[in-house]
């Protein structure tokens, strides 16, 4: 890598660059030009090779000297509409790589390796055109060394998904080349998994199934918490394709009669996406599903969960408390984990020490110290909580209470002065007391401790490209409460191919928020009944899932059949 040239034209050493953002040391910086004296190469290549700075390291403190954004290509996943717009002789000429293609934004994200580079811009420009619909290029900064060997590998060869069918359907399967990596790029089924995961992805899917049956396979993404069938393919694909998911998730691809698990790290539109797999052996062969956990939506900010300024407002007098644990409840692909990371991101800084405790981890994030549970050296929750108190830590998250040991160990760690945040599987906020109980956790323990609940549900939202207005019926007026003769606009989901002809696109939460109180802590203590403790809380303005979905309803951001789904609105018809 060059010298950077900063806006003011003067040339920054990059050895002074990198000392002065405390990646290097004087004593490296000697070793590294004593070194490149006697091997010729430019100071950046011998700083890397010698393992003092990595690659990811050294671009971003060049791309941040030159106020650009740095990108890096390692186990990136092509993107066949960004090749399109670009030929091989000019991608190679320049040192650039189309990395993807934004269709709702109209841009195209390319890799260069400089910056600076005034001709390959206007030749860019003008292979684009200038047109309004024309897209528009979006420039990060790369290295060479994977620039180049990117489009080596990508370009001239059919990605998209029918073109690879196509492919296989004239050609013959090679299994041995599929666990050859990125050498095997040129075999169909290694591109069609690839380009698999990059719709599913682009798409919006949080799961992507792969279930064989007697004579074909189907593959069916879950998208808005439902699943859509995208393809059914001949079975006879099935045995390259799962031995290609394995390679890529590091499981045993000899191993066929036990259910595996993985994971699968890809770049996708220059942002990193996470896959967790898991094989699951069936009578019609191995039934294999990826959970994808994309970090660009998996961590939001607070604002950014559709909480009402109201309960935004409770959640932030809730966090402020110093000790005791917080709970966020729900079934499974409720949200949860969401929520707590949003929390955590919310939290995260660096006076204090978040540490964590998953199973597994699922969305990296910098500072906090995070572990997942291992059977191989027998550390479950109860046992990670234990190790985590001897590490002096501020806040604590676990990620699941599922047992009397977990759920002691974590009332414990609150108990002495910690923050502690958990998920527990229950149906509503108040219900998680019983739980609790259950668990065989004493109603004095409890009482005192409990910072609050957080209940939740994900629920689809109304496609705002072809949703339409209606008036309500009079028995949704009913459930909405509305006063004779008050009128309001409801809309119902049409379908369009934005969201794919269903109606809604994409997914928001509805909440309830138990803060508790003295008065909730003594009812606690004093065993009362679940209908007790809930009429107290409904005395002091607790909005319970039901009605949040109903305020969802009246903004026009979803249907009361939506909310129908994932709630009982049965007790709001008399």
């Amino acid at each position: 890598m060059n010298a950077p040239k900063p806006a003011n034209g003067k040339p920054v050493r990059i050895g002074d660059l990198l000392i002065e953002r405390g990646l290097l040391t004087q004593d490296q910086l000697r070793i590294a030009l004593h070194e490149q004296k006697s091997s010729g190469k430019q100071l950046g290549e011998t700083l890397i090779a010698l393992g003092f700075i990595t690659e990811e390291a050294m671009r971003g403190a060049l791309a941040d000297n030159l106020g650009e954004q740095a990108i890096s290509l390692k186990g990136i996943a092509a993107d066949a509409r960004a090749l399109e717009l670009i030929p091989k002789q000019i991608a190679k000429h320049h040192t650039l790589f189309p990395v993807s293609f934004n269709v709702e934004k109209n841009e195209l994200l390319i890799a260069c390796a400089d910056p600076n580079d005034i001709v390959a811009s206007d030749q860019i420009n003008a292979l684009l055109g200038s047109s309004p619909g024309s897209p528009t290029p979006v420039w990060r900064l790369a290295s060479g060394n994977e620039i180049l060997p990117a489009i080596e590998q990508f370009y001239g060869h059919e990605l998209s998904i029918d073109g690879i069918l196509h492919e296989l359907e004239t050609g013959n399967v090679d299994m041995t080349s599929l666990s050859l990596g990125t050498q095997g790029y040129s075999h169909p089924v290694v591109r069609l998994m690839d380009s698999l995961l990059v719709d599913a992805t682009l798409r919006g899917a949080s799961d992507i199934h792969f279930e064989p049956e007697a004579q074909f396979l189907r593959i069916r993404y879950r998208i808005d918490g439902v699943l859509r069938q995208v393809r059914i393919l001949h079975m006879r694909y099935w045995s390259a394709m799962v031995v290609r998911l394995k390679v890529m998730a590091g499981m045993n691809i000899a191993e066929t009669r036990a259910p595996q698990d993985g994971r699968i790290s890809l770049s996708i539109s220059g942002s990193p996406v996470d896959f967790r797999c898991a094989a699951q052996p069936t009578i019609h062969g191995e039934n294999f599903v990826l959970r994808i956990l994309d970090r660009k939506r998996g961590i939001v900010p607070l604002t950014g969960l559709g909480l009402s300024d109201h309960q935004l407002t409770l959640l932030q007098l809730m966090l402020a408390r110093p000790e005791g644990i917080m709970l966020v409840t729900g079934p499974t692909g409720s949200g949860k984990t969401t929520t707590l990371y949003s929390i955590l991101g919310h939290l995260n800084d660096e006076g204090v020490n978040i540490m964590t405790l998953e199973d597994p981890v699922e969305y990296p994030m910098p500072i906090i110290r995070q572990t997942s549970i291992s059977e191989a050296v027998k550390m479950d929750f109860a046992e990670g909580i234990r190790s985590m108190m001897r590490q002096d830590p501020d806040i604590i998250l676990v990620g699941e209470i599922r047992d009397h040991d977990t759920a002691e160990m974590a009332l414990r760690a609150a108990m002495t002065g910690h923050q502690v945040f958990s998920t527990l599987h229950t149906n509503s906020a108040v219900r998680s007391i019983p739980r609790l109980l259950d668990l065989g956790i004493k109603p004095d323990v409890l009482a005192g401790n409990i910072i609050g609940i957080v209940g939740q549900r994900l629920i689809r939202t109304l496609c705002k490209a072809c949703k339409k207005p209606d008036t309500p019926t009079p028995l949704e007026a009913q459930m909405l409460g509305l006063a004779p003769g008050e009128e309001i606009t409801l809309y119902r989901p049409a379908g369009c191919p934005a969201c794919e002809l269903s109606g809604y696109k994409g997914r928001t939460s509805i909440v309830e928020l138990l803060k508790f109180d003295g008065g909730l802590d003594d009812l606690l203590s004093q065993r009362a009944t679940l209908h007790v403790l809930n009429q107290y809380a409904l005395e002091r303005g607790f909005i319970t899932m039901a009605m949040d979905g109903l305020r969802r309803v009246r903004e026009g951001v979803t249907t009361l059949e939506e909310i129908a789904r994932v709630v009982d609105l049965t007790d709001l018809v008399s």
